[in-house]
């Protein structure tokens, strides 16, 4: 435990969009600091979006909403064995947890029907509006290992 308390600093929100989640959205897929990079990125996933659907940030919440998990499990140690506990997840962990699944099921997408990473990301964020893609289906593996170990809910301290 730390000696000082962490002071907690407040994203910035996304001037195009004026939105939390897609200022978050640029942050997780930035790499080596190349915050104009991940931008471009984003602001193309948005846009190829937009042309298809009415509005991308309701699709892009839509899809972030779908791919929160409600609980996860943690794994504790009780007498030489481990035990995977189901926790409660708070705002901040949730949605972090729904746009690195997000970004890792574009990510892990075949190069042959998408060439560049904002097509793979738009792609995966239109499936998880629907309640499809890798991203919904690792939510549905999550939850059901936390609804499996409800048996240990008493091990949360």
């Amino acid at each position: 435990m730390p000696r000082r308390q962490y002071k907690h600093r407040k994203a910035h929100i996304d001037p195009v969009y004026d939105s939390y989640e897609v200022s978050k959205l640029i942050s997780y897929v930035m790499k080596d600091g190349k915050r104009s990079v991940a931008e471009q990125i984003v602001y193309s996933t948005l846009t190829s979006l937009q042309d298809e659907d009415n509005d991308p940030l309701v699709t892009l919440s839509k899809a972030v909403s779908n791919v929160t998990p409600e609980k996860e499990v943690r794994p504790r140690r009780l007498g030489g064995a481990s035990y995977l506990v189901p926790t409660d997840l708070r705002e901040n962990r949730k949605i972090y947890l729904a746009l690195n699944w997000i970004i890792e099921a574009a990510q892990a997408r075949s190069n042959k029907e998408f060439h560049s990473f904002d097509v793979k990301l738009a792609a995966e964020i239109k499936e998880a509006a629907k309640r499809q893609g890798a991203a919904f289906a690792k939510r549905q593996q999550t939850e059901k290992l936390a609804s499996q170990n409800r048996a240990f809910s008493h091990l949360k301290w």
